[in-house]
């Protein structure tokens, strides 16, 4: 048995999906643990077919493989069923998606808030995607919440809408300038929807401590990424939620002395959505040229990804706080035709050199990057299938940032596509 936990080194979007993908032969269990539809994981099948996940784990992929919403989620449930709807139309079986019982549910009035919250806040906005996410989770926090399982309760369900929206309207109402909205008919809603998912309802916490004591192999998936987890990212632009390693015990049910290893995500490059700090952000022709030729739309949101070089101050803070014991570098296929690659190996705060993480918000905002150059190459890697395949500047870049990320790299990433990935070193057994 092997307990694998997946999370982003960076600030999300850097290919949790096509890693999960690879390992998915591999596993029995795929565990979604945290985050909403605020997250989206690509995954390019060989004969080219392309899905894009927002909620369901994607294991779902995998035949046979186990896939499970957990506790730490917050779902909408309209979206859950339009994702699903839109895998079986493609012939995809989702028998086997699990959703926790104690998992949250993204309300109605949670999205009108959210969005509603940042327009309020103008130029000082987060830069949420506006689905409710931040709301749900801190109506969870406030003891306010609706799980799953309220839905197997209509009396109960209807109990908890109406002690919402009795502080929600409010908000709505006298702040906002909005309508009041009606718990009876958002009650009625939300059991609809749930009709076509209340058979998943499990007590995904005793199902996975099962399958750890039968020797299963399971992966612990999360969204987004470090820098975006709300106790170790760039507080306040972040998430709501803890998509570090930590967070993959508290939002599956799972205890810690399960995990054998913690897999970051590395893309070759660094990007972000939203607001907030981004010291190697590039914002001339050279982030023009990383964002076109690798593709950075959210695939949420739709939204251009701000690109910048490589920032391995970040890399080491990912390693330092998830315990990471394997990097799956992505994207390194965006790189090829660069004649120098510049890498991010400290920072320079008002005069001062910071080679690790500053302390402060106001020490990352001032924060300017100290390059090292890298030369580049000219070849099409994206047929490589080993690391000899790979040209030498190629594999020189790559064992650099092996050394400046503090952890093995094990796998690589030199396309889209399922098969278009070199791994030197087996991270499950």
């Amino acid at each position: 048995m092997s307990v694998m936990v997946l999370i982003g080194a960076q600030w999300g979007d850097e290919g949790k999906g096509k890693a999960t993908d690879l390992w998915g032969s591999q596993v029995q269990w795929v565990v979604r643990y945290q985050g909403g539809n605020n997250a989206g994981h690509t995954v390019v099948l060989p004969d080219g077919q392309k899905f894009a996940l927002h909620l369901i784990p994607s294991g779902i992929l995998s035949a046979g493989t186990n896939n499970v919403i957990g506790n730490g989620v917050v779902i909408d449930p309209g979206v859950l069923l339009k994702e699903l709807a839109g895998l079986e139309e493609r012939g995809v079986d989702t028998s086997r998606l699990f959703i926790s019982a104690d998992a949250h549910l993204i309300m109605p009035y949670h999205v009108a808030i959210d969005k509603v919250t940042e327009r309020f806040l103008g130029n000082s906005k987060i830069g949420t995607t506006g689905r409710g996410i931040g709301p749900a989770y801190q109506d969870k926090v406030a003891r306010l919440g609706v799980r799953v399982q309220d839905l197997l309760d209509p009396s109960i369900l209807a109990q908890k809408v109406e002690a919402a929206l009795h502080i929600k309207n409010q908000i709505l109402v006298k702040i906002y300038n909005r309508k009041a909205l009606d718990p009876a008919q958002i009650v009625e809603e939300v059991l609809a929807q749930a009709e076509g998912f209340k058979h998943r309802i499990a007590d995904t916490r005793l199902e996975l401590a099962k399958a750890a004591e039968r020797g299963d192999n399971i992966l612990l998936e999360g969204s987004q990424g470090t820098l975006l987890d709300v106790d170790h990212g760039t507080y306040p632009f972040v998430t709501s939620s803890n998509p570090t390693s930590g967070g993959a015990t508290i939002g599956s049910g799972l205890g810690p002395t399960r995990i054998d290893s913690v897999v970051g995500i590395l893309k070759a490059y660094t990007t972000r959505v939203g607001s907030g700090p981004f010291p190697t952000e590039l914002e001339d022709e050279w982030g023009e040229y990383l964002r076109q030729t690798g593709g950075e739309v959210g695939v949420t949101t739709g939204r251009l990804r701000r690109c910048g070089w490589f920032d391995a101050v970040i890399a080491r803070y990912a390693s330092r706080v998830n315990g990471i014991t394997d990097y799956f570098l992505t994207k390194l296929d965006v790189l090829s035709s660069l004649k120098e690659v510049p890498v991010c190996v400290a920072y320079d705060v008002d005069g001062v050199r910071f080679d690790e993480m500053p302390m402060t918000q106001s020490d990352i905002h001032h924060a300017k990057p100290i390059y090292e150059l890298l030369p580049g190459w000219s070849e099409d890697i994206s047929g490589a299938r080993t690391f000899e395949d790979l040209p030498k500047n190629a594999q020189d870049y790559v064992r650099r940032l092996e050394v400046l990320s503090g952890s093995r790299i094990s796998a690589i990433g030199v396309g889209p596509g399922r098969d278009q990935t070199i791994v030197l070193h087996e991270v499950f057994g």
